[in-house]
């Protein structure tokens, strides 16, 4: 009996894999063109041109999709593909998505490209809503969404009608996507135009960046929690609002002891948004324009709160450190140093995101520093006011250096320096007002929101102005 040679066992072991193979993916491919008609059950007409699966990998693929719904719209799908285990994929991709109004074939909705990494189930079950509670997505990534905002359907997806535009989005990226919960998500180039940009009146809009991470809580209603929201460079022209922000970040994540807010180059063309304004507002707005940016019409804002706590064996300390510049107007600056100890069971990061819980501490002391620098709208607020009342500025100061003294008369000495502080910037013999105060030990917020008229004998104020 001859031996087979080489050749002929190399030739023939790839076909003896095909036919072991062959019937699950015969099988897969049968469960993936069933669970695509499932899924558009009742709905419409489905139309597939070939399903077929991959002889050496686990592999299914349904191409050129086609859907003509009850409701008048069409969906073209070029390819879905299931990669891996069908039971448990390791990827699903779906390319070429398109939806169109059926009779003028007008875009309501394109994606490029939609990669599900590790998802529960390799076909979406959007009618099943039980079904649809316990998907789960290992990541997501999608490429060139475009939105035509007018269209019905999206305005039963949004739930409520919008304006003409269209949104354009070149890439989503995420991670640990659930229904009740993210561990990350981006989203990068965003254009939209429209005719009713929500609060924005009609326009345009372009967004860098958007970064989410640790939302959760989104299954319970007023339960959402999110550890870290990070926005880049957004610009907006529109009829109520004409500017641009570099960036946005709000840290919520406070079990690490601490969080806060950043805002960095917030720019307003004030001046352009005046003219978009009504005619009967204009002249009133184009005042508080010129106080604020010294006639540019331009404002440009930068801000940072920020809020940590220290911990001790009875007691911890609260402490923000906060700042906020209004460029050619004025510098704040707000610091915070709370000694407290917080009710039973309660933990320090709950502190930063219930207010009730900060009004039941019981504090033991404390200081808070408020310093105000001027860089030009306090002389512009006296200009301004004299012009107002007719008079000259020196007489408008000397008025309010009398009312100043005449509010210290009921309400004591600090009061009155610190009136009269604001009195010394305005006219210009000062550039910089500090108020520092003391806080009496074993109080708390409701010694003194309950009695505002009685905190100057309460507290230990200090004014100094340079």
């Amino acid at each position: 009996m001859s031996r087979p040679n080489r050749a002929s066992a190399l030739l023939a072991l790839p076909m003896s894999l095909a036919l072991v193979a062959a019937p699950p993916a015969l099988a897969d491919e049968e469960r993936l063109e069933a669970e695509l008609r499932a899924l558009f059950a009742g709905q419409g007409r489905l139309e597939i041109g070939d399903v077929s699966g991959a002889l050496l990998r686990d592999r299914v693929t349904a191409e050129a999709l086609r859907f003509d719904s009850d409701e008048g719209e069409r969906l073209l799908i070029d390819r879905y593909r299931v990669s891996g285990d069908y039971d448990r994929p390791d990827e699903v991709l779906v390319e070429g998505v398109r939806l169109e109004e059926g009779l003028t074939e007008m875009l309501l909705i394109g994606i490029e490209r939609i990669v599900l990494g590790e998802p529960s189930r390799a076909v979406l079950p959007l009618g099943d809503e039980e079904a649809m509670a316990s998907m789960r997505l290992g990541s997501l990534a999608v490429d060139g969404l475009v939105v035509e905002l007018a269209s019905a359907l999206v305005a039963e997806l949004s739930g409520e009608p919008m304006g003409e535009g269209r949104l354009s989005v070149a890439r989503i990226r995420g991670e640990g996507i659930s229904r009740e919960a993210i561990d990350w998500l981006e989203i990068a180039d965003v254009a939209g135009t429209g005719q009713d940009l929500d609060e924005l009146g009609s326009g345009a809009f372009t967004l860098g960046r958007l970064r989410l991470e640790g939302l959760s809580g989104l299954d319970e209603e007023d339960a959402e929690e999110l550890s870290l929201l990070e926005l880049n460079d957004l610009a907006v022209e529109a009829e109520r609002m004409v500017g641009s922000l570099a960036r946005l970040r709000i840290d919520g994540d406070f079990t690490d002891g601490e969080g806060g807010v950043r805002v960095d180059e917030l720019r307003l063309d004030l001046a352009r948004m005046i003219e978009l304004a009504p005619e009967e507002e204009r002249t009133r707005l184009r005042m508080a324009s010129n106080v604020l940016t010294d006639g540019s019409g331009a404002l440009h804002l930068d801000a940072a709160f920020r809020g940590d706590w220290q911990p001790s064996e009875a007691h911890g300390v609260l402490r923000s450190d906060s700042e906020l510049t209004l460029h050619d107007a004025l510098r704040l600056a707000l610091d915070i140093e709370l000694p407290l100890v917080l009710p039973e069971d309660a933990e320090p990061a709950e502190l930063f995101a219930d207010s009730e819980l900060l009004e039941a501490a019981t504090l033991l002391g404390g200081e808070v520093t408020l310093i105000l620098s001027d860089r030009g709208l306090f002389g512009r607020l006296a200009t301004l006011g004299a012009a107002l009342e007719g008079i000259s500025e020196a007489q408008y100061l000397e008025q309010a250096r009398t009312q100043a003294q005449g509010f210290g008369m009921m309400f004591g000495p600090q009061v009155q320096a610190f009136l009269i502080g604001l009195v010394e910037l305005m006219e210009g013999s000062a550039s910089e007002l500090e108020l520092a105060i003391s806080l009496p030990a074993e109080s708390n917020l409701e010694t003194f929101t309950g009695d505002p008229l009685a905190l100057p004998d309460r507290l230990s104020l200090r004014v100094e102005t340079r």
